[in-house]
């Protein structure tokens, strides 16, 4: 069984960077379709980026061109980069490991983005 834990969250000014980390364990991540999701207050949670087994990469329009989603097979690490941080980017983002027809998710971390 798959285990997520998310990092990396915090507040940070309108155009700014932050690094998120999933780390997980029980399982190798290389073998599940890892995403980022985030939901925001009153919102439904939402696709950031995604990364296949196979290692390619998608994102929601929005991100593109923003965040870049990223595996460490050896640390057994995913990772959402972000930059140029917008304010309604603030939310709690959750990391998300699929197989099988099975989903596990982490816990979330906050994203704060101040204007």
């Amino acid at each position: 069984q798959l285990q997520l834990v998310e990092s990396g969250g915090g507040l940070v000014q309108a155009g700014g960077s932050l690094r998120l980390s999933c780390a997980a364990s029980g399982s190798s991540v290389n073998v599940y379709a890892m995403g980022w999701y985030r939901q925001a207050p009153g919102k439904q949670r939402e696709l950031v980026a995604a990364i296949s087994s196979d290692g390619i990469t998608s994102y929601a329009n929005s991100m593109m061109g923003r965040f870049t989603i990223s595996r460490d097979n050896a640390k057994n690490t995913v990772y959402l980069q972000m930059n140029n941080l917008k304010p309604e980017d603030k939310a709690v983002y959750y990391c998300a490991g699929f197989r099988g027809g099975l989903g596990y998710w982490g816990q979330g971390t906050q994203v704060t983005v101040s204007s």
